[in-house]
């Protein structure tokens, strides 16, 4: 009897999980916050069924102009869905300094950043954020420098990632991202 009510209480513990982190993939089960604060967003919430392109970015950085290219990615391909996140790291040279309304304004005001950018975060090997430790061990490697990208498909597996030489419009990655979508 005493087995039967705790297997009773187990299966209750595991229908009391929320729905959204039951049926989420693992690369994609994260809260973060927007760039410039509010109210956290569950990624799997915001963006399970999407192809999504993460990118540990900076405003001081030799690939910065690399944002616009971004942002045309994201506006070509939004409405077959695809979604471009922005990850703020100041972990290179010190290459994001600004604070978080800096960065934002920076972002949209230069280069018409419309798509969704997140808190800074770090992505060194070392004292990266958990969801660039997952995503990390799974590419095997972690950014070596700002406007590293990763790419999940639509089930919210790692598919691909390119070294920040890679610009957005490149066919490499152009192609990645059509065959995800």
């Amino acid at each position: 009897m005493y087995h039967a009510i705790r297997i009773l209480a187990l299966v209750g513990l595991v229908l009391a999980t929320p729905a959204a982190t039951a049926g989420c993939p693992e690369n994609l089960d994260f809260r973060l916050e927007p760039l410039g604060g509010g109210e956290p967003v569950h990624l799997c919430e915001a963006y399970s069924g999407k192809v999504v392109l993460l990118v540990n970015t900076a405003s001081k950085c030799a690939y910065t102009p690399q944002y616009e290219g971004l942002e045309g990615l994201h506006a070509d391909y939004r409405e077959q869905g695809l979604v471009v996140l922005g990850f703020p790291s100041n972990d290179f040279a010190n290459q994001e300094p600004g604070s978080e309304r800096e960065i934002r304004e920076f972002c949209r005001m230069t280069y018409g950043v419309r798509f969704p950018m997140y808190a800074k975060t770090h992505v060194v090997e070392g004292r990266a954020h958990p969801l660039y430790q997952r995503l990390a061990a799974q590419a095997g490697e972690y950014p070596q420098w700002n406007f590293h990208k990763y790419l999940l498909n639509r089930r919210g597996e790692l598919v691909g990632s390119f070294a920040s030489a890679v610009e957005p419009r490149d066919e490499e990655l152009l192609n990645a991202i059509r065959e995800a979508l």
